[in-house]
């Protein structure tokens, strides 16, 4: 097994069973909402934003035990907008990590509720003493993640996405797009792993620009996987953007000009961390899955 495979098989185990005690089932009317929420959350998935964030803690010697439980908040965050990506109002998806999507298991209004539960729970678990003693650090990793998550980050490039649905994105704005709906959790897991390190901000600039450029780079790769990808693999439907008529990488630059392109993004990623030794080796293999994978 590699480094990076054992990395994500860790980290892949140590989330779900933070989730496992965080959703522990009630026996009450509310059970099939954390059904439902334990459905999507455990198993499954690639957890690269966890991965990312205990990558740069580790690097730093933070407490694995602290960083484990931060990475299930942005894990929270990013599986509460699968939730919701899926919706019939939104993507109108019916599988997801090879699942059934949660409407679909459950209902709509579950799914809703699921999703808005995991959302609340991300900064749960960051606001408790617990994750942190540092009142400070603790104020640090909610405006991160705020600030990724909402009409700044991730939901501002949800809308934009929408809007493509009806408008002719040239490339600065499908950059600008996915710099939001996907590269600003991303990049919050570098952030909020640095912030873990107590790295002043003037000193977060390199990994800033692993993170900015790795970002890029995964998103080029999913729209090269969404046109040739294995769906038995992916776990999803694939080819839904071409069919929603939206402009992506692909259609912008074409096929081998956006491989090379996430392939530079990559090396360049990896040039940010040549002031750092073996201790970034992860971070370095993880940016090269990022355009080898294939789901």
């Amino acid at each position: 097994m590699t480094l990076l495979q054992s990395a994500f098989a860790d980290v892949a185990k140590e989330v779900d069973l933070c989730f496992a005690s965080a959703l522990a089932t009630p026996d009450d009317p509310r059970k099939r909402l954390f059904e439902a929420m334990r459905h999507a959350a455990i198993g499954g998935g690639k957890r690269v934003r966890p991965l990312l964030l205990t990558g740069v803690a580790d690097m730093h010697g933070v407490d694995r035990a602290v960083s484990v439980r931060v990475a299930t908040a942005i894990e929270a965050i990013h599986v509460y907008s699968l939730i919701h990506d899926d919706l019939p109002c939104m993507d109108d998806d019916d599988l997801r990590r090879g699942k059934p999507t949660v409407h679909i298991a459950y209902s709509e209004a579950i799914a809703v509720l699921a999703g808005d539960s995991l959302h609340a729970l991300a900064f749960e678990i960051l606001a408790d003493p617990k994750t942190h003693g540092d009142a400070y650090v603790r104020s640090e990793l909610i405006a991160a993640l705020a600030q990724a998550s909402g009409p700044h980050g991730m939901a501002g490039g949800q809308m934009m996405d929408l809007e493509a649905e009806h408008s002719r994105f040239d490339l600065p704005t499908v950059t600008r797009l996915q710099q939001l709906k996907t590269g600003a959790l991303i990049a919050s897991a570098v952030e909020m792993g640095a912030i873990l390190a107590r790295i002043a901000p003037e000193g977060r600039m390199a990994l800033r620009g692993y993170a900015r450029d790795i970002g890029l780079a995964f998103q080029i790769a999913d729209d090269l996987l969404d046109v040739e990808g294995d769906e038995e693999l992916a776990g999803k439907q694939l080819h839904k953007d071409a069919d929603a008529g939206k402009e992506t990488f692909l259609s912008l630059m074409g096929v081998e000009k956006a491989r090379q392109q996430a392939h530079m993004l990559v090396e360049q990623s990896i040039g940010h961390l040549s002031g750092y030794g073996e201790e970034a080796d992860l971070l370095r293999a993880l940016a090269r899955y990022i355009v080898e994978r294939d789901r």
